[in-house]
């Protein structure tokens, strides 16, 4: 008897330990405070590696671009080195509400909708979302769009836009695609008539499959970008906002957006 009841009592510890185990596999990577991630030596960062300027690979296959460097400078600020954890834009909301990262930098446009589930900082850069197609296409406005294929990145700003759009004139095809270089292949082949994407980026360097260069057509929405964190994180994000107005006002904003975007930072709100 005694031998069974210390059977069970070694179950018991066993099963508590192995409970205990797979709860730590579970624990959430998100530290709820600048402290937290200043104890655990580093940040993680949710960032796409499809959106050039803003993020893309480098000849070595390393992340780079607007939003890495900001990335790499909030770490700095913190003391403490980046792990990144590559999203689509999709995945980047859920990537918060699953605390896998800190932070999501990553053309994260502000909008009441998402603000709903996250929290946002202060802007620190942002961008019109336009129209995008080859010079020989004629567009003025959304009724041009009847009767073409429109691509789209799935869960952008352009998304949202366009298929309001479409949704009021019959005949606007959108194509979604899950990240911004599967976008890119589709339109340089000639399978989509237009794009909506940024005012600026590599697309207006290509040539379509006709041989005309790509131009912006209309303007969809001005949209300004911020960090996004975990609902409620109110000391992790005022910590960020408070940052983001030093690089700001000390021209480091600005001169990351010469380098990437080969313009000045655009006028942003003050909230």
């Amino acid at each position: 008897m005694r031998a069974l009841n210390g059977l069970k009592k070694l179950g018991v510890t066993l099963g508590a330990l192995l409970l205990v185990a797979a709860t730590s596999l579970l624990t959430p990577a998100a530290a709820q405070s600048v402290d937290e991630i200043i104890a655990r030596g580093k940040l993680i960062v949710a960032i796409d590696t499809t959106t050039p300027p803003y993020g893309f690979l480098d000849k070595d296959l390393k992340p780079t671009g607007f939003d890495i460097e900001v990335a790499n400078k909030m770490g700095e600020a913190l003391g403490v080195p980046v792990e990144f954890v590559t999203v689509t834009s999709p995945g980047r909301i859920p990537a918060l509400l699953t605390k896998q990262v800190d932070a999501v930098i990553s053309i994260f446009s502000i909008t009441p909708q998402r603000a709903i589930q996250i929290d946002y900082s202060i802007p620190y850069a942002g961008q019109s979302s336009v129209v995008i197609a080859p010079k020989g296409t004629a567009i003025k406005g959304p009724e041009d769009l009847v009767g073409k294929k429109v691509g789209v990145t799935r869960g952008t700003g352009e998304d949202g836009l366009l298929t309001k759009a479409a949704e009021k004139l019959t005949g606007i095809e959108i194509l979604r695609f899950d990240d911004y270089s599967s976008l890119m292949q589709a339109v340089l082949s000639g399978q989509l008539d237009a794009v909506g994407g940024g005012d600026y980026g590599e697309i207006y360097l290509k040539k379509s499959a006709s041989g005309d260069d790509f131009e912006q057509k209309f303007i969809l929405k001005s949209f300004y970008f911020g960090i996004g964190v975990t609902k409620g994180n109110d000391n992790l994000r005022q910590w960020i906002n408070t940052w983001l107005m030093t690089i700001k006002a000390d021209g480091t904003l600005n001169d990351l957006s010469m380098k990437y975007r080969n313009q000045p930072l655009p006028a942003l709100p003050v909230f």
